[in-house]
């Protein structure tokens, strides 16, 4: 910890002295008249719901687009909630009659936040509710629902190393692109080394944008790891997979540094493995949400002999359900499919906003999306989003806000 506290240059504070004395001396000594200004910089930045206007979409291959979301000024959203690269917002929206939610990492910088938009960059998946909805639904003028900027994927001086490794899959470049602008625009400081996989050349998302930064900032470099076997490599790329192997050549031999993952469930399981054979301390790893998770009979440990349909008994403040579901669906899922909502903002059991009370029955949560603490094992809670039954339910769920 000590370290740490070193770490933190105090003379860049000096500086700030001489200002903020002035302030107080020129300051009236009365009450504030816009109340209490702690809550008012809480509802800046943490506000329940943001309403936007879509601005602009840009194709970035057959599957993905990023779309430009700037305020919706009719609906009351004058300006845009800051945030710090590597959060994520929730997308509120109806899809034939039912409540859906899904998380999106911002790709736009903080700095862009400050002068009125956001970039989401989704990827359109196979079977995908959300993301066919948008790709069919989202254009210029459409307007779109969402959270605060949430999450715990950002850089934190007191807890990650100064040099960190970026592994990326994907549109799970998303969150790095963030988080490299930052860094080059000076609102982050720490060097970024990204290992971005690929099925190809063809196949790399924000390609020309990642080699721009790298020119300009020497503290990101970007390394392209292509799987295809009979693909052209272009210069200064890697092919096969991101092993223990290759992250050890790119990282600094004699010194700490931190891994940060995102991407798909597959290059999650796979990397996962090859990391414990670095032997890092756990706090030097850190994963972005997993986002949500499917087939939990994939899992080893998932039981055998499970019903194929369940009854969920759910109440929210003084009404009472009785629905049916798949076994193979999270509780959330079950509900979401009978017009119940659900209050969710990451769907993969991070961030505890649907955090319910479990009356009666058994479930099964994936280890890697086993977030719950002590107290909620003693006293029967759990994630609804991450949470598939086993048995016929009793639940109790908060009111969605």
């Amino acid at each position: 910890m000590a370290n740490n506290f070193k770490s933190l240059k105090g003379k860049k504070f000096l500086s700030m002295l001489s200002a903020r004395q002035e302030r107080f001396e020129n300051s009236k000594a009365e009450l504030p008249k816009d109340g209490d200004n702690a809550m008012v910089l809480a509802k800046a930045l943490h506000p329940k719901r943001q309403h936007l206007v879509i601005e602009s979409v840009t194709d970035r291959g057959e599957d993905c687009k990023s779309f430009t979301l700037v305020p919706d000024t009719e609906k009351g959203t004058t300006f845009l909630a800051y945030f710090a690269a590597g959060k994520y917002l929730t997308v509120f929206e109806t899809i034939e009659g039912m409540p859906v939610t899904r998380a999106y990492s911002i790709s736009s910088s903080p700095k862009e936040s400050l002068e009125g938009k956001y970039v989401l960059t989704i990827k359109l998946v196979d079977g995908g509710l959300m993301s066919k909805y948008i790709f069919d639904n989202w254009t210029v003028g459409t307007k779109v629902e969402v959270s605060a900027p949430s999450g715990s994927f950002d850089y934190q001086p007191l807890r990650d190393a100064e040099k960190v490794i970026c592994i990326a899959g994907g549109s799970g470049i998303t969150p790095f692109l963030s988080m490299a602008n930052a860094i080059n625009d000076g609102d982050e400081d720490f060097e970024l080394t990204l290992l971005y996989g690929s099925r190809n050349a063809d196949c790399i998302l924000f390609r020309n944008e990642l080699a721009e930064l790298e020119a300009k900032c020497n503290k990101i470099k970007v390394i392209h790891v292509l799987s295809d076997e009979n693909t052209q490599l272009p210069d200064g790329a890697e092919k096969g997979f991101i092993t223990s192997e290759l992250i050890k050549k790119y990282a600094p031999a004699d010194e700490n540094y931190s891994v940060f993952l995102c991407g798909p469930q597959q290059m999650y399981e796979f990397v996962d493995k090859e990391l414990e054979k670095l032997s890092l301390e756990k706090k030097y790893i850190r994963h972005e949400m997993f986002g949500e998770f499917h087939n939990p009979s994939s899992q080893p440990d998932y039981p055998s002999d499970i019903p194929e349909t369940v009854r969920i008994t759910v109440t929210i403040q003084d009404k009472t359900y009785i629905v049916k579901g798949s076994s193979a669906d999270s509780v959330m899922q079950t509900l979401e499919k009978n017009g119940i909502s659900v209050p969710a903002r990451c769907r993969s059991g991070e961030c505890g906003f649907c955090h319910s009370h479990l009356i009666s029955g058994k479930v099964y949560v994936p280890k890697h999306l086993e977030y719950r603490r002590l107290a909620d094992y003693k006293f029967g809670c759990i994630h609804p989003c991450c949470s598939f039954p086993l048995t016929d339910l009793e639940i109790n769920v908060p009111v969605a806000k």
